[in-house]
Order: C-alpha cells, then sequence, then structure tokens
C-alpha cells in the first residue's frame, strides 16, 4: 500500500491500529447507535448533550452513538481480577454547537478496564502521548490530576460551591478570580497562595513538583509516600524513560467533569491544529454511576481535526493534472498515469481542465490544436 496516497487520518488509523495491538489491546466494534436513554442519563459525561435521536420500526427511541466510551461501558464485563483492553475507530455523530448542523467525527482510541493500577496509567498515558508522536512529532500532552485538586479543595474550603468555582477558574488559569473567591470565603493569603500554585506552576514535570512541595510543604501528602502527590510523582518518573518525555507536561489547567473523573486526566495537542485533539483520563465515577465496581482509564482522539492540518500543508489536491480529449488514444493516456504513479507522483486524467484547478504541474496530451 502507497501510505502517501491516504488522507492524514486514514495514515493514523493505520499506524494507531499497529501500535495498540503491540500492547495487547484488541479492537471493539459497535452498532451505529443506542437506546437513547443511555445517553441522556450520562450526557453531562458526552462532549456536547446534544445528540441525534430517531424512532425504529418497533417505536424505540435510539440515537446515533455521540460517544464510545459508554457503549464499552455498557457491553463490558464487571468481575474481580478481570481487565479489559481495547481499541477503537469509530465514527461518533453529534451536533454542531456553532453551525446545528449534524457532524460525522471520525475517532480513535483506547480504554482500559478493570482493576487498575499504577502501571495501567502509565500505559495508557505513555501511548496516549506515543499515539499524538505518530501523527506529528510537534505535540504536547498535558497531565493534571483532579484527585489532588479535589483534596485541596476540601483542605481549604469543604464547600462544593467553591469547588466548582475554584476549579473553573483553575482551568482558565484566571489568578485574579480565584483570589476574589478566596476573599469571599474568607481564606487568608497563606491558603490562597496554596491554590494559586495550581495556576502559577505548569510546565516542565520536575519544576511543577517542586513548586507544589513548595507551596504544600507536608499537606495532602506533600514529601510523604503516599496521596495524590506520590502518584503524580510516580508517574511522571515512569514517564522520564520515554523518548518524548520532554513533551509530556504537568498542567493543572486539564481538567474534567468531577462527577465522572477522578485521579489522572490528560489532554494532547498538536501544533496546527485549534484546540485538543486527544483527551482522557481516568473515570472511575463515571463507572460506578453505571453501577460497575471496576475502574478505568483511556482516552479519544478526534482525528477529523487532521483536515486542519491538511489544509496548511497541501497547495495542491494532485500532482499532475492529465488532460487528454477524444483524439487521444486511451493507451496512451493510461501508459503516462501508470508512469507517473510510478515515479511516485499523484495524478488525475481528465478529458477537460476544472474550473479550479489545484494541481502543481499539467500535462496536456490533447491532440493539435484541440480547444481549451
Amino acid at each position: 500500500m502507497d501510505e502517501s496516497l491516504l488522507k492524514s487520518e486514514e495514515k493514523a488509523v493505520l499506524a494507531l491500529r499497529a501500535l495498540y495491538r503491540k500492547y495487547g489491546y484488541l479492537p471493539f466494534r459497535m452498532s451505529k447507535f443506542e437506546e437513547y436513554e443511555l445517553y441522556m442519563r450520562n450526557k453531562d459525561f458526552l462532549v456536547s448533550d446534544r445528540i441525534i435521536a430517531f424512532n425504529d420500526t418497533n417505536g424505540r427511541l435510539l440515537a446515533l452513538k455521540p460517544d464510545v466510551t459508554l457503549s464499552i461501558i455498557k457491553s463490558g464485563e464487571d468481575r474481580p481480577g478481570f481487565k479489559q483492553k481495547v481499541y477503537y475507530n469509530e465514527n461518533v455523530y453529534r451536533v454542531s454547537e456553532s453551525s446545528r448542523e449534524d457532524k460525522e467525527i471520525l475517532q480513535a482510541g483506547l480504554e482500559c478496564i478493570g482493576d487498575i493500577d499504577l502501571y495501567d496509567i502509565y500505559e495508557v498515558t505513555a501511548l496516549a502521548a506515543e499515539s499524538l508522536s505518530l501523527i506529528s512529532e510537534a505535540f504536547v500532552l498535558e497531565i493534571s490530576h483532579l484527585g489532588l485538586l479535589s483534596a485541596a479543595f476540601d483542605k481549604i474550603c469543604p464547600d462544593k460551591a467553591f469547588a466548582d468555582k475554584a476549579l473553573r477558574f483553575i482551568s482558565e488559569k484566571n489568578l485574579h478570580d480565584l483570589r476574589e473567591l478566596c476573599r469571599q470565603h474568607g481564606i487568608g493569603e497563606r491558603q490562597c497562595s496554596m491554590l494559586e500554585v495550581f495556576v502559577t506552576a505548569y510546565g516542565e514535570r520536575e519544576k511543577v513538583m517542586a513548586a507544589l512541595d513548595a507551596a504544600w510543604a507536608h499537606d495532602l501528602g506533600a514529601g510523604t509516600e503516599e496521596g495524590p502527590f506520590e502518584e503524580l510523582r510516580a508517574l511522571s518518573r515512569l514517564l522520564d524513560a520515554l523518548p518524548f518525555s520532554d513533551r509530556i507536561r504537568f498542567d493543572f489547567s486539564v481538567v474534567n467533569n468531577m462527577n465522572y473523573y477522578n485521579g489522572f486526566v490528560f489532554k494532547g495537542f498538536l501544533e496546527g491544529i485549534s484546540g485538543g485533539i486527544l483527551a482522557g483520563g481516568q473515570y472511575d465515577k463515571m463507572m460506578a454511576r453505571m453501577e460497575r465496581s471496576s475502574g478505568a482509564v483511556g482516552f479519544a482522539i478526534y482525528l477529523d481535526l487532521l483536515e486542519q492540518l491538511r489544509q496548511e500543508r497541501s497547495e495542491y489536491d494532485v500532482d499532475v493534472l492529465l488532460v487528454y480529449d477524444s483524439g487521444t488514444a486511451s493507451e496512451a493516456v493510461a501508459e503516462k498515469v501508470r508512469e507517473l504513479v510510478a515515479a511516485g507522483r499523484t495524478v488525475t486524467a481528465q478529458r477537460m481542465r476544472p474550473e479550479k484547478p489545484r494541481y502543481k504541474d499539467l500535462l496536456d496530451l490533447r491532440s493539435e490544436g484541440a480547444p481549451e
């Protein structure tokens, strides 16, 4: 197969599939639709709560799947000692927030469900980073720890309204409003500064850990061998061995809904693509809401966004536009096309020039005197 002829997302699917199989992940296949109720019960877990629904021939209310993870949880086993490792590349269907039009989105990813431990979290995080590296060397994976943030909020002000607002301000890197929130709740300057570190400390993992240690001293397990601090430190040590370790950073502005997610969460970015292309983390709380006792960690990659890279990098639709007419022998056209393809060039043969040609070179095989 000549992969140069494939679209960016098609190349990515092939590379990601091979990567995930190396680590024992098996393909997961699913229907294009699920019962509507599954998504309505868990709509806050979805990227968008706008669901495309319809009635089947038996009158059941179904939905085109806007998410893959919920289907995997629903169909998976849930028993002690069991671990399910699956990968997928599926189309999901959502209503665009901006245009209100239905969208079909190509999504790839993996899920590890069962008795999850630190190695599983490391493996999934490392595979998230390697997935990005297969698509582009210009990537960054940012990691946060919701368990650490939750413990910090409980320590300073065990009030849900405070925690919700503080989490939002941290996600926005909004230091001004975080300080104002602390003032409104009577939180002193020392304790407020302990929260501020989650806004100001981001980037290189070792430097972030040093800033956290300095701000929290021995609170929340900092400086001990237990708790979310040590989990963060232990994961960082494991990630140190990766060849692209410097592209994996800590940033507490990476957050997710705490009603569903816990522990580590992460987000991946590629140069040339606006917004994140990868999102994932631990979602044990989501498992519990669906009456599962297992833990879970995984991620999804939004491959449709690779279209942005193709638009930036591709000046032409094709290398060569070959034009012929009724006076050109078909054998001559076929021979020339074979010759160009064998030389590694892309070519389209047409009887007339397109209105808006996007080609690098023009090859005219029309008989002499043929009109334009």
